[in-house]
């Protein structure tokens, strides 16, 4: 572990000190501070999605405005069933495919929900990785409102070292995993309207998401 003052750097590639990140981790979303943790795309900053003060503080953080709202990432498919208003059949489908891993949807989510995560205009993106530190502290925290963490306008983080030389003593937890295997984005797909949408093209191709659903959009059709 780096002790940097009241930054905590856990190597996580070490059994011992992966067991006592993962816990600082969880303990530090629960007091409302952020964390950098590892996912299976890029390193992201994250926070209490539950906790409007620790969403603010993680915007604040990236220097964004509530106008970017970030994405809620989630440890359990069936937590999915508690944020959203309405789950329509093709989103059930492409979750089965491609859950955990780089496919984000977009969905409306429950009016009912405690949260504030800025100017979603009623809809909420989520996820859940493929990596097995990030889905452990998820299993524990709940959602995480999480986005890649880096300066608005900075290359992503690929390791939690790149991370911390961004954003310093904004996040109290880093947790280092290595080096991202595959920094490529996850697709984001629109599932809200009469038809599923890719919003924006990532690691999950347009082919292979419509071998699940054949009526998808490109991001350039109508």
């Amino acid at each position: 572990m780096t002790d940097w003052l009241t930054v905590r750097l856990y190597d996580c590639r070490n059994v011992v000190e992966r067991d006592r990140g993962i816990q600082a981790a969880i303990d530090a979303v629960s007091s409302g501070d952020l964390v950098v943790l590892p996912t299976d795309t890029v390193y992201g900053i994250g926070a209490d999605a539950f906790k409007p003060w620790a969403v603010t503080n993680l915007l604040s953080a990236k220097g964004r405005g509530r106008h970017m709202p970030p994405p809620v990432l989630v440890g359990s498919r069936h937590t999915l069933d508690g944020l959203v208003m309405r789950l329509p059949s093709v989103a059930r489908d492409l979750v089965e495919a491609f859950w955990p891993g780089a496919l984000t949807i977009v969905v409306e989510q429950a009016p009912s929900l405690q949260w504030d995560l800025g100017e979603t205009g009623g809809t909420v993106a989520v996820r859940m990785p493929l990596h097995p530190v990030a889905l452990e502290v998820l299993r524990k925290t709940g959602p995480m409102a999480v986005s890649s963490a880096n300066l608005t306008g900075q290359a992503a983080a690929l390791t939690a070292e790149q991370a911390r030389d961004q954003l310093s003593y904004k996040v109290s937890v880093y947790l280092e995993a290595g080096e991202c295997p595959s920094p490529v984005p996850s697709t984001i797909v629109d599932v809200t309207g009469d038809r599923p949408r890719v919003l924006r093209a990532g690691a999950i191709s347009l082919d292979q998401l419509r071998e699940v659903a054949t009526d998808m959009l490109g991001p350039e059709e109508q």
